[in-house]
């Protein structure tokens, strides 16, 4: 018998989702396969939480297999599975259990060291310091690519309000993070 998970490896996701929405688990678990590295890091930088973000990523990936059969277009699965996870991390942080960072933590960044890990925990920490929906939409704009509409349609925001948001975001990243320099 063939290695079906093998075969998956060489189609191209929206194949593959195609199948997974046919109710083929196999394929489905190679969804899961392509996309958790990338579901792990969006929920870690809204959630600031390893441990949590790997929770909320298992939780998105059920929800996802439990109605991926009412997803309309395959070509939009990404945008899809991002909604998900958005979804996930916001019923946390409702819940009071998203991580944040207190101000004066966040006010005591290192300095630069170049060459360590230390500005991207500086920058996990200015995340952290974010209120959440600055956060959500600072991580949705810059980690994503989203555009401003993009992010209102995927949170449910007013446009101006993700506009704000992000602005507002932008601007206590660059306060927090101008020990690196000239920061955009």
């Amino acid at each position: 018998m063939p290695d079906t998970r093998t075969s998956f490896a060489s189609l191209a996701e929206s194949a593959v989702v195609i199948l997974a929405m046919a109710g083929n688990d196999d394929a489905f678990g190679e969804v899961v396969a392509r996309r958790q590295s990338w579901m792990r890091n969006l929920l870690r930088r809204l959630s600031g939480n390893a441990a949590l973000a790997d929770d909320l990523a298992q939780q998105a990936f059920v929800l996802a297999w439990k109605s991926i059969k009412t997803l309309r277009n395959p070509e939009a699965f990404a945008g899809w599975l991002r909604q998900i996870a958005v979804n996930c991390w916001l019923a946390e942080a409702r819940k009071g259990q998203a991580a944040t960072v207190s101000l004066e933590e966040a006010q005591h960044l290192s300095a630069p060291n170049v060459g360590s890990g230390a500005a991207r925990i500086d920058l996990d920490r200015a995340l952290a310091s974010l209120k959440e929906n600055e956060r959500l939409c600072i991580v949705l704009s810059y980690n994503e690519g989203l555009s401003h509409g993009e992010i209102a349609e995927t949170t449910g925001m007013p446009l101006g309000t993700v506009k704000s948001h992000v602005a507002r975001g932008a601007e206590r990243m660059r306060e927090l993070l101008s020990a690196y320099g000239d920061v955009r």
